[in-house]
């Protein structure tokens, strides 16, 4: 969002002047967005922050106007903080916009950095949950695919056997199947590569489309627009105080049935 201050000619500048200015390089929230943020944050300090984002919401900006949850929670810790000028909100990974869960983000430059790093060389264990439209048989195991992405579509493919591409990355993940609903299987995936779309496309080619995922295979949408697809567990070194930790989000209160434990 951007702002545009007109003010006459002969103007005459004061720190009080420049700090309310600074002060308007973030939009204002709303007191109830405002406590919402507040309320999804799992893990803060002074060189991380870690949320648990919402289906629908981006986690950076793309080709609609929609606002980032990086923008977004830069005008939460500038508001919170009665900070003046800019803050620093880096992203070290990814999560689509029609999925749920854990959301990292580097307070820092020394943070983005390493975090950076981790994430590009698989130094980060990640867990999804995700609830299903076909019970897994066998109920758990690993999944190792060639795995293609068509960008017109927006899609990935499997390569059948014999239909090998030259553009084809191998794509691996555990699963097992760990609860039921009335109408649903959940499935935990251990993600061990980080292809386009990996977990939806593998899961459906396993006969197990993703609850919402009408992209790949599943009968009709969410009423959110979202697929039941959550980033639940991240475990990883904090990159200054070199500690693991482990980080859990709770599922969305959509998920009817599904126990957060």
């Amino acid at each position: 969002m951007t702002y545009l201050l007109f003010l006459p000619r002969n103007y005459r500048w004061g720190w009080n002047h420049w700090n309310k200015l600074q002060a308007m390089i973030y939009r204002e929230l709303s007191q109830a967005e405002f406590n919402d943020l507040a309320s999804r944050i799992l893990y803060e300090d002074n060189h991380l922050l870690v949320v648990n984002k919402k289906v629908g919401e981006i986690v950076q900006g793309d080709k609609t106007s929609d606002e980032p949850l990086t923008e977004t929670y830069k005008a939460f810790v500038a508001q919170r903080d009665a900070k003046p000028g800019q803050v620093f909100m880096g992203l070290p990974h990814r999560l689509d916009r029609p999925v749920s869960g854990i959301v990292v983000l580097a307070k820092t430059s020394k943070a983005l950095e390493r975090l950076n790093a981790m994430f590009r060389d698989s130094d980060v264990r990640k867990i999804y949950w995700a609830l299903v439209c076909a019970e897994p048989k066998p109920a758990e195991g690993r999944l190792e695919d060639l795995m293609w992405r068509n960008e017109k579509q927006n899609k990935s493919y499997i390569c059948r056997p014999g239909a090998a591409r030259k553009d084809a990355k191998l794509a691996k993940l555990n699963y097992r199947q760990i609860g039921k609903t009335d109408r649903y299987w959940l499935v935990e995936v251990e993600l061990l590569t980080g292809r386009h779309h990996q977990i939806r496309c593998q899961l459906s080619n396993l006969g197990c489309p993703i609850k919402g995922d009408l992209k790949y295979g599943s009968p009709r949408s969410n009423p959110d627009g979202g697929i039941s697809l959550h980033a639940r567990r991240i475990t990883f070194t904090h990159p200054v105080k070199k500690e693991e930790m482990t980080i859990e989000a709770p599922v969305p209160s959509s998920w009817k049935g599904v126990s957060q434990q």
